[in-house]
């Protein structure tokens, strides 16, 4: 099953909140995306990247904005392209991604960036030009997805994040980052950046006008999900387990063995990735879950004993459990949004 994993719902909260500052109804947005408002309501539940680009996409639309209301400025729909058309351009990474810094320090009055190089670590910063603002770290987490998704797409590989920095304190949904940035996460620190290889930045870009449509056509949901953190111990454990049937999932000792490494030591590196073997384990059955139920003519028992539930009733409760909704009521949704 292809990995395409969810959206945390605390990040479609950041996203209306842009919205609802402006005065608007977000129910009629959230219908629109396929996600049910009462989904809101839970603190655990998720979306699917494809109905969190939608609703991206039409917030953008209902404000004229691509920074969904973040900025004190807007951000016109259309500049985030005329920056892709901009990039390409670029002969190496390194230009592009200057290039991509002094065009958001020209639309964007909250936040400026920077690309600084040492000899063995580049970083891309991210820093408030005014005291007090940005007033949301969506900001700061939206320019630093569009950035590195950009710069990976140019050079057609995940551009690894060695380090990540935030300027904030950590945030209740930090464990989101370890999959986002980095393994590697440090809050309440001068600057908000992300550090990487600095000789990445002498690779060639790839892309060039005639793939930066199909680009604009996949995105945001593309960013989201194609240049996430794969190199982690966790994402190690997720790719086995993906590989087999949940039913057939092997236990701690034999996951450890099969990565070579003792039960001791992967239970502590999975920790320093802000997860666990058995939160792992569930977030997969819930990705799958959302998936499967997805499929025209799934039925939900059918489902329930494919993930490895004993009993639907099992199943149910831990469906509540991730989305707010009951598996019937996620089906009958998603259906109704891939109506033409």
């Amino acid at each position: 099953m292809k990995d395409t994993g969810t959206v945390a719902v605390c990040f479609v909260h950041a996203a209306l909140q842009g919205l609802v500052e402006k005065g608007h109804d977000p129910a009629p947005v959230l219908r629109k995306a396929g996600i049910a408002p009462e989904v809101l309501a839970s603190p655990r539940a998720r979306v699917t990247p494809a109905a969190y680009g939608i609703l991206l996409k039409i917030i953008a639309q209902v404000l004229d904005d691509e920074l969904f209301g973040q900025d004190s400025r807007r951000m016109k729909v259309g500049t985030f392209a005329l920056l892709c058309r901009s990039v390409v351009h670029a002969e190496t990474l390194g230009k592009a991604l200057d290039r991509m810094a002094r065009f958001f320090g020209t639309v964007i009055d909250d936040v400026g960036a920077t690309v600084s190089r040492g000899e063995r670590t580049a970083s891309l910063v991210l820093y408030p030009r005014t005291p007090g603002l940005p007033r949301h770290i969506f900001l700061y987490e939206t320019l630093l997805i569009f950035m590195h998704g950009v710069a990976c797409w140019l050079v057609r590989r995940r551009i690894p994040i060695l380090r990540a920095d935030f300027a904030y304190a950590r945030p209740d949904h930090a464990a989101e980052y370890h999959v986002l940035y980095s393994a590697r996460l440090r809050f309440d620190q001068p600057a908000t950046a992300i550090h990487f290889d600095a000789g990445l930045l002498d690779l060639p870009c790839l892309q060039d006008e005639h793939t930066v449509k199909a680009f604009l056509r996949d995105n945001p949901e593309n960013m989201l999900v194609k240049y996430k953190n794969v190199a982690s111990d966790a994402s190690r454990v997720r790719r086995l387990l993906r590989g087999l049937p949940p039913t057939e999932w092997p236990d701690f000792e034999t996951v450890a063995a099969q990565l070579a490494t003792s039960p001791p030591t992967l239970r502590r590196r999975l920790r320093l990735d802000g997860t666990s073997f058995r939160a792992i384990k569930d977030q997969l059955r819930r990705d799958m879950a959302l998936a499967l139920l997805a499929e025209p003519g799934r039925a939900v028992a059918d489902v329930a004993a494919d993930l490895g539930f004993a009993e639907p009733s099992a199943f149910h409760r831990a469906f509540r459990k991730w989305t707010g909704a009951r598996p019937g009521e996620y089906q009958r949704r998603d259906r109704h949004r891939a109506r033409p």
